[in-house]
């Protein structure tokens, strides 16, 4: 069993505190009970979830009582983990650490494992096909066709060598794969397209198609603002401070924001990337500070895409790229 090559699986959750925080990875059905109590064949398996829901389609009875199989006897500790959090939009990669684990007092994932998480990158990171391939089908399963890109986002330089890669190019099938593939890509072509001063002019006629009325600041001048906004003719005025970097914002660089902001004045900041845990906090103890994440911002393109100017409509359009990807029966 040492030379078996590691296997990658992907998992999807409503409970991000319990993944990201308790360091547990879990699927539902409470009502199967302890999963070890079953005999270990999928035969039986499929007869216990029949036992229970004796009303389930035929079809999800094969895919479900195969998830639960698998996540009891398939995979197998050092085995890795890929989780796509909705909390933050990151995608999170970690490892396998105990076998199965029952908690029959919680309120809903009694299904448990422990995992240790190894690193939590942005979506950007990542080709299309593979975000498709751990896109919303299924709770649990095996990620086969980009496994390898998965395991290599472990490798130092990962994000820098995806983020040079092409884009992959064919039609997808459900809806929520077309919205979380829409949201990808949109935040991709601002991630490599729209630094600097470009994104500050972006994030300017943004503000316009929302009815603000808006000055882009002289580049290197006052003071870190780059825009200042107006709803109408009136104050209160907006500063506006915007941040291509990768990095997540930290609370010292909104503190700049709110240095440079006079009595009345309100401040909006805006990143490609996300806020550290103090930074979240700082904004929440500072309502006169808005902060916009990118998973934010691209909610904000897609509501005023529209009203955007004729060039960044072209910019950005609103078509998209996706993957088909093939899940096995889990049967």
């Amino acid at each position: 069993m040492e030379n078996e090559e590691k296997r990658v699986w992907g998992i999807h959750t409503k409970d991000d505190h319990l993944f990201l925080v308790d360091n547990r990875i879990a699927i539902e059905w409470k009502p199967i009970g302890n999963l070890s109590k079953i005999e270990a064949t999928r035969a039986a398996f499929k007869d216990k979830y029949i036992e229970v829901y004796p009303n389930a389609k035929k079809g999800a009875i094969s895919t479900s009582s195969g998830m639960l199989y698998r996540f009891m006897y398939e995979m197998q500790v050092g085995d890795y983990v890929v989780f796509p959090s909705k909390s933050d939009r990151k995608i999170n990669i970690g490892i396998v650490e105990s076998d199965y684990i029952y908690e029959p007092t919680a309120l809903e994932y009694v299904q448990q494992q422990k995992v240790k998480w190894i690193k939590h990158l942005p979506r950007t990171a990542f080709s299309q096909g593979a975000l498709y391939e751990i896109g919303p089908v299924m709770s649990f399963f095996a990620v086969k066709n980009y496994a390898d890109e998965f395991i290599t986002a472990l490798d130092k330089g990962f994000e820098k060598t995806i983020a040079e890669t092409e884009e992959d190019e064919t039609v997808a099938a459900t809806a929520d794969d077309i919205i979380e593939a829409t949201k990808d890509f949109i935040l991709k072509e601002l991630s490599k397209n729209f630094k600097g001063y470009e994104l500050e002019n972006f994030v300017a006629d943004l503000l316009q198609a929302m009815g603000y009325r808006t000055t882009v600041s002289k580049h290197g001048g006052d003071h870190g603002i780059d825009i200042v906004a107006y709803k109408d003719e009136l104050p209160p005025r907006i500063l506006v401070q915007v941040k291509s970097k990768d990095g997540d914002i930290n609370e010292q660089t909104i503190q700049s924001l709110k240095g440079a902001m006079r009595e009345g004045d309100y401040g909006l900041f805006v990143t490609l990337s996300n806020y550290t845990k103090n930074a979240q906090d700082y904004l929440q103890s500072t309502p006169i500070i808005r902060g916009i994440n990118g998973t934010e911002l691209v909610d904000l393109i897609l509501k005023y895409h529209e009203a955007l100017s004729e060039k960044y409509k072209k910019k950005i359009p609103l078509k998209m790229v996706y993957i088909p990807v093939a899940r096995e029966n889990e049967e």
